[in-house]
């Protein structure tokens, strides 16, 4: 009679083991068929920043479309194309500069995205251009006799067929908010390459540049995007 528990348990014990062993082999069999997709296409956007300069800035107007292209896993063709028109009140000087600009290079994502992912922490170069005007308003004459109060002229000066030429490094991060939409932040760095400027006068502010001075050749900048992702193909991951 004892013996008939142990010849139980010992057959229990081997029908475990076999079942055990069994699952193992079916799990180790299957084979992952998922694979990831990154997603190549042209995105395109335009510079939030610069829609609410121009609304919030009397002396301001501004407006600029983005736009990249994937072309590697990490690489990615840009572009830049704006307008702006700028015034600046002085005590001693009154001007207004418009014109339009591009800027066109590569960027670099150096984020790796998870599964599913398409946010990027990037660094880029730039090669900008700008055509513009400058518009002398006014300006106070300058003298070094103090008997007279100073003279203020107001007879506008147009100086027109203006460029300028420069390069400049761009760094970010571009977040994907929904589906294909994404928000970005920028900053820029630039450095003037050449510019033409007008007789017995300075380019104060040059389109897509920004503010100019003796002191220096380089500039700032900064951008806030929106963009949509226009999908063209996918590649395996």
């Amino acid at each position: 009679m004892k013996l008939k528990p142990i010849l139980l348990f010992c057959i229990s014990l081997l029908g475990c083991s076999a079942f055990l062993v069994a699952q193992e082999t079916a799990t180790s069999s299957v084979t992952d068929t998922v694979v990831a997709k990154d997603k190549y296409g042209l995105r395109a956007g335009i510079d939030l920043a610069k829609l609410a300069r121009t609304a919030f800035e009397e002396d301001y107007t501004g407006f600029e479309i983005v736009g990249d292209f994937r072309i590697s896993k990490y690489f990615y063709v840009a572009a830049e194309l704006g307008t702006e028109e700028k015034t600046i009140y002085n005590p001693t000087i009154n001007y207004r500069s418009q014109g339009s600009y591009a800027r066109v290079g590569v960027d670099y994502n150096a984020y790796m995205n998870w599964l599913d992912m398409n946010n990027a922490i990037y660094g880029g170069l730039r090669y900008g251009f700008s055509t513009f005007s400058e518009d002398l308003l006014a300006y106070q004459v300058y003298t070094t006799n103090q008997t007279f109060p100073p003279v203020f002229k107001t007879d506008p000066i147009e100086y027109s067929g203006l460029s300028a030429h420069w390069a400049e490094i761009v760094v970010g991060i571009k977040t994907e908010l929904f589906n294909n939409l994404y928000l970005s932040l920028n900053l820029q760095l630039k450095r003037m390459i050449t510019e033409t400027t007008p007789d017995n006068f300075d380019n104060l502010y040059v389109p897509g540049f920004n503010k100019t001075n003796d002191f220096s050749e380089f500039g700032v900048g900064y951008g806030y995007t929106l963009s949509y992702l226009i999908p063209i193909f996918k590649k395996d991951r």
